[in-house]
């Protein structure tokens, strides 16, 4: 009887030890990731607004069809980007993700206080080369830094009727996301 629970619980332990690990690993060996069904639809460094959420067009899982969504696939090896989301009139949200689907960082229009969300993203080491400036706060710049060079920024504006969809993708519309040309100032 003993070595019938000493198997059983064996099993059991071994069962679950590879259920985690499957778990966990599949969506580093997952070959149809977010940042793969985008790429031939969205040009690297630039605001590409989505079509609509529907049952049969879901390029990002559990879209929310009251929201506009628009994304920006970032590859930082040229340099920062600066990103600049005007504010919707209901509700804006930015979230980051890197390459690997891992959310690391977000941000809303009511944490944001302005009319405008704007802030600066780069790696660690491009932050660590910003030169400092006393006059500049970390009130007046957001810098995020980035866990690696690519990545996604999801941008939602939220339609809070049908009837002002058009009005969302229009907030969205005029978002950018581009390399900086110019040296960023330090917070």
């Amino acid at each position: 009887m003993i070595r019938f629970l000493v198997a059983l619980v064996s099993g059991i332990v071994m069962g679950g030890i590879v259920h985690l690990v499957s778990v966990l690993s599949l969506p580093r060996i997952a070959s149809l990731d977010a940042y793969s069904r985008l790429a031939p639809l969205t040009p690297v460094n630039t605001v590409t607004a989505l079509p609509a959420a529907s049952p049969t067009n879901n390029r990002i899982p559990l879209m929310d069809p009251a929201f506009a969504v628009a994304v920006c696939r970032y590859d930082l090896s040229n340099g920062p980007i600066k990103l600049v989301v005007p504010v919707s009139q209901a509700y804006t949200s930015v979230s980051f993700y890197t390459r690997s689907d891992i959310a690391y960082y977000a941000i809303n229009d009511r944490s944001a206080g302005r009319k405008v969300i704007e802030l600066d993203l780069m790696t660690e080491a491009q932050h660590a080369e910003v030169p400092e400036d006393e006059e500049v706060t970390a009130a007046d710049r957001l810098i995020i830094d980035s866990p690696g060079n690519r990545g996604l920024i999801v941008l939602k504006a939220l339609a809070a009727e049908p009837g002002l969809m058009p009005q969302a993708q229009a907030s969205l519309a005029t978002a950018t996301c581009k390399v900086q040309t110019t040296p960023v100032a330090a917070r």
